[in-house]
């Protein structure tokens, strides 16, 4: 294969492909129709030598040539962008785009400045992907975005973790429920009690998780669930009882479709970190983004406005170690997809 027979254009249509795994999203996401697409990406598997993907169904899997593209199609991506930001910046001319990942739950705080960032900003393009703790550890083992904000810090991964936001974690119920009207209910009460969880592999689960198992309170689950909305309508149902962010509550609090139980040990106090991978140069304009971010977020929820409950520090265990320390070890191989 000559490399120089390789375009621009193939690269980012091929990568396009990678990252969507399907020839009709990508041909959407590109503007192109699909004829055209496959088209291209034939033509650039006869230059490589080499069969570049497999369909099964309707879905697209690279072959290790495929994969090997892929990445060096990433790569160069990348390096392009990274050239056009600072020579952006070289002319003191503000352009230049970030990619950030956020948790479900984050999207409560952090939309909320984007519109005062993009007024001060007009040459910066933000583009955001939410999804849950499975899907952002996938995209961050890849390196597919400038910054992610994540609850619970990875586990030694190499990357940099900084205290954003606090995110206290409250237990709700459904209006009526017995124990809506009590006060510091000792939580080893809610033993048999049914609850609405999230999808294994949820920061919030876990922290829960780890609260009741130091109490030696078994939990009772009714249903898994991987949406907050759809948890809060459930329980707001009758169904049961979860734990969820303060930040994704106070709608309903305020409209009295869900209370807020008063046990003893809650809130569970977590951090949002903004993480990004160690050794990675962020671009002028992910860093203007990731400044303006911890200088404009509200006062309320930024790191140690509340005093964390003794019985909710214990909860925390090991992911209550300071967060501003990068975590240190190989990056992992991305984790399995996560729950649909």
């Amino acid at each position: 294969m000559n490399p120089r027979h390789l375009t621009l254009h193939q690269l980012r249509i091929f990568l396009a492909v990678a990252q969507h795994g399907s020839f009709a999203r990508a041909a959407e996401a590109l503007h192109l129709a699909p004829p055209t697409l496959s088209l291209q990406v034939k033509q650039l598997a006869d230059t490589v030598g080499q069969p570049l993907v497999e369909q099964i169904g309707r879905r697209i899997y690279l072959t290790a040539a495929g994969q090997a593209l892929a990445q060096a199609a990433a790569d160069v991506d990348e390096r392009l962008r990274r050239l056009a930001e600072d020579v952006a910046a070289l002319r003191g001319i503000e352009k230049g785009s970030v990619r950030l990942a956020i948790l479900t739950t984050v999207k409560y705080v952090v939309p909320k400045l984007l519109g005062s960032f993009a007024a001060a900003h007009p040459g910066i393009e933000v583009a955001m992907v939410v999804g849950n703790r499975g899907a952002l550890l996938q995209r961050l083992a890849a390196n597919q975005d400038d910054l992610y904000i994540l609850g619970q810090p990875p586990d030694d991964w190499d990357v940099v973790c900084e205290p954003f936001a606090d995110n206290p974690l409250v237990l709700v119920a459904p209006p009526g429920h017995p124990l809506a009207r009590e006060r510091a209910i000792d939580p080893r009460r809610l033993a048999g009690e049914p609850f609405i969880l999230r999808e294994p592999g949820s920061g919030t689960r876990a922290t829960m998780q780890r609260f009741f198992d130091a109490l030696g309170v078994p939990l009772r689950a009714r249903l898994e669930v991987g949406s907050n909305e759809a948890i809060k309508q459930t329980v707001a149902g009758g169904l049961g009882l979860a734990v969820l962010s303060a930040h994704t509550v106070g709608a309903e609090l305020a409209l009295g479709e869900l209370v807020q139980l008063d046990v003893q040990g809650f809130p569970l106090l977590r951090q949002w970190h903004i993480v990004y991978p160690r050794g990675k140069r962020l671009s002028p304009a992910a860093a203007a983004f990731k400044d303006w971010l911890f200088a404009h977020r509200d006062p309320a929820v930024a790191p140690a406005a509340h005093p964390v409950p003794a019985a909710a520090r214990r909860a925390r265990g090991r992911s209550a170690a300071p967060a501003s320390t990068a975590r240190s070890g190989a990056t992992p191989p991305p984790p399995p997809h996560p729950p649909a």
